[in-house]
């Protein structure tokens, strides 16, 4: 179903819907668990503590702050109070980088997360939000949601390439093409898969938040 302004609507029945987690597709969510990353060397618990990262890339101490966080609520909770210092242009960024992030999560988990996608077959995907019609979609009643669905639709777009293209292309991921994307005063490189080093380092990130 559609709407104009960018704004669509969704019959429930027909969509694949993600709000919590621990629900079946809940792995689809920016805050789900079990997807940690490495970005420059960095460890980040996962792609929402990314993405609220890269805020903020004149300022490393809120990035710092941000990553050691022990939850990815806690840290966009944390970066409400730096909201009026976000990059000014972020608004005309925020796609790209969101797009950066869901890439680099397939990447560095690319077993599971490319197997949840799949598994969608090809229902549109849609974050089901109370708040936010940006991001996700708002429910009308209970078979109707309507919003950007922003979030929903960079999803559907990644199950569209993994479906069309190999793996392999999917071991370098390049930054955005965005001034100034720094991550703790470095310039963000390629995220960069070595095969059997990153299993290794997840390991090691999970002693690391389960202490």
């Amino acid at each position: 179903m559609n709407k104009t302004n960018n704004t669509r609507m969704y019959l429930r029945k027909n969509c694949v819907v993600f709000r919590k987690t621990h629900e079946k597709f809940g792995g689809l969510s920016n805050m789900a668990p079990g997807f940690p990353l490495e970005v420059n060397g960095v460890r980040i618990m996962n792609s929402e503590v990314l993405y609220q990262v890269c805020r903020f890339p004149h300022l490393p101490d809120v990035q710092s702050l941000l990553i050691n966080q022990r939850s990815p609520m806690t840290a966009k909770m944390k970066s409400k109070r730096y909201r009026e210092k976000t990059r000014t242009d972020w608004k005309s960024v925020r796609l790209k980088v969101m797009r950066w992030c869901l890439r680099i999560k397939l990447s560095q988990n690319w077993d599971i997360f490319s197997q949840l996608l799949r598994s969608t077959g090809d229902s549109p995907i849609v974050e089901e939000s109370r708040k936010d019609s940006f991001w996700g979609a708002k429910p009308i009643d209970d078979e109707i949601l309507e919003g950007v669905n922003a979030l929903g639709r960079l999803l559907m777009e990644l199950r569209e390439e993994i479906m069309t293209r190999k793996r392999e292309e999917f071991r370098e991921i390049k930054p955005p093409s965005i001034p100034r994307f720094l991550l703790l005063g470095k310039e963000i490189g390629s995220g960069r898969i070595l095969e059997g080093d990153y299993e290794c380092s997840k390991t090691l990130f999970y002693r690391k938040i389960r202490k």
